[in-house]
């Protein structure tokens, strides 16, 4: 769906330029002359943002007629975007416009560029927040199902995972979930203990590829008093914590071919031992676990059982790098800032367009995780009512391209260039495709390719 924009002026001329503008740029537009028009739009309809004139008739009171909406327009929803319009020479209304809960403002006469960027910003903040909101009262709402963590996924990359989490997680099928470091693969772990039937039992994580074989049998299986030199008292293993739970492996292509073998028995006929007894316990787990690495390939070179591979992978699930899912950016940018503003007692509105921007802009080698690592340094740095560009210490993308390159996929460097492109274009696809050297029919084609 294009966003939708409310456009808020009293003269026909200007509502017809910004229609015009506003709807060759795919947006869709709807307008109004008065407050009144304005509260009764927003009730009757759905908008990503408003474009609000506050100089109606150029007097006093209509200019405190529109500060006077703003403040109705954040009683009635707080995620919707208002970006305000002032002639040129009055910024003090638009400086008081943003006291009053304005995202941005515009002076006229307008750029074209400079308003469509700010526009796309602030549907994007809006959409975040709005997305953030939902997911968090789902949460709360489901409190009750056990720790169902919030999981923020729009991004169309992430809708065949969604799905299929969906599907698997009532059963109690052991389930593979892949992904490079940071993904969030932990987050999706949770969620499916959250979502199945053992929801009210234990959900018990172990990285099993950071145990040595001397303590990897004691921690999964636990031992007896006496079983050797340190065992000064009983100790319980992991299996029996997750009893009638869940047990999450972490980081299970680390683990060394003596340690698989002594987890597959388990596995198979749901059987242990203690370290130092002959008493057999049976336990009922489910199994979830996780790898960044390729274990197909670690199959092959002799590094990984396919017989363990086979108990662990009924169902696999890949969680995409955060580079492939940037519309998520700016929801997990506010989900992380809302935690860590409140952990350390600091009032932040948001972003700063800068900011959001050079979040959209990098590249993400760490991905979820590295993101989360950032914004929780900007809350703490952060001494402004939003967070800036400056406070994120994200490097420059002009600092060294190639650097950036060689960590780019292919794909990834071809939907860089052709967004890059049509920023530079101000979205004209015929001047993009120019600058690309591609006709307009081929780039229309890499960008159908890019939504599949």
């Amino acid at each position: 769906m294009p966003p939708r924009i409310l456009v808020a002026d009293d003269q026909q001329d200007v509502l017809e330029a910004l229609r015009l503008l506003l709807k060759g740029e795919g947006f869709e537009i709807a307008t109004a002359t008065s407050a009144a028009g304005v509260m009764a739009a927003v009730e009757r309809e759905d908008f990503d943002a408003v474009l609000l004139d506050l100089n109606y008739q150029r007097d006093t009171t209509s200019a405190a007629e529109g500060l006077d909406l703003l403040t109705r327009l954040q009683a009635m929803d707080r995620t919707l975007p208002v970006v305000v319009m002032t002639a040129w020479g009055t910024v003090d209304k638009a400086v008081a416009a943003m006291r009053r809960g304005a995202r941005d403002f515009i002076e006229k006469p307008w750029d074209n560029a400079r308003l469509l960027a700010t526009l796309r910003t602030q549907v994007a903040l809006g959409n975040a927040l709005r997305s953030t909101a939902r997911l968090e009262s789902e949460n709360e709402a489901l409190r009750g199902r056990g720790d169902r963590p919030t999981l923020i996924a729009t991004a169309k990359a992430m809708q065949p995972v969604l799905q299929l989490m969906r599907r698997v997680a009532a059963s109690d099928a052991p389930v593979l979930i892949s992904g490079e470091h940071g993904t969030g693969k932990d987050v999706v772990a949770r969620w499916l203990h959250a979502e199945s039937q053992r929801a009210t039992r234990p959900l018990v994580t172990v990285n099993v590829g950071g145990l040595s074989d001397g303590v990897f049998e004691s921690e999964l299986f636990g031992h007896v008093k006496g079983a050797f030199t340190d065992a000064k008292s009983e100790r319980v293993g992991r299996f029996e914590l997750a009893d009638g739970g869940t047990l999450f492996l972490d980081e299970i292509a680390n683990m060394t071919v003596a340690q698989q073998a002594k987890i597959l028995r388990v596995l198979q006929v749901g059987e242990f031992e203690r370290v130092g007894s002959s008493k057999t316990r049976r336990v009922n787990v489910r199994i979830l676990s996780a790898t960044n690495a390729d274990v197909a390939e670690e199959v092959r070179a002799g590094r990984f059982r396919e017989d363990l591979l086979f108990r662990l992978n009924t169902v696999e699930i890949h969680v995409p790098p955060l580079r492939e899912r940037p519309e998520d950016i700016p929801a997990l940018a506010i989900h992380f800032l809302g935690q860590h503003a409140t952990r350390y007692g600091k009032r932040l509105e948001g972003f700063s367009p800068d900011a959001l921007d050079a979040l959209l802009r990098h590249h993400w080698p760490g991905n979820v995780r590295e993101l989360d690592h950032v914004v929780e340094r900007a809350v703490l740095l952060a001494e402004a009512s939003q967070v800036g560009a400056g406070d994120l210490g994200l490097a420059s993308e002009t600092g060294d391209p190639l650097a950036r390159l060689e960590r780019m996929t292919l794909a990834d460097v071809e939907r860089h260039l052709i967004h890059r492109a049509l920023e530079r274009a101000n979205g004209n696809v015929s001047e993009a495709a120019d600058a690309l050297g591609l006709s307009r029919s081929a780039l229309y084609r890499r960008l159908e390719k890019f939504d599949r």
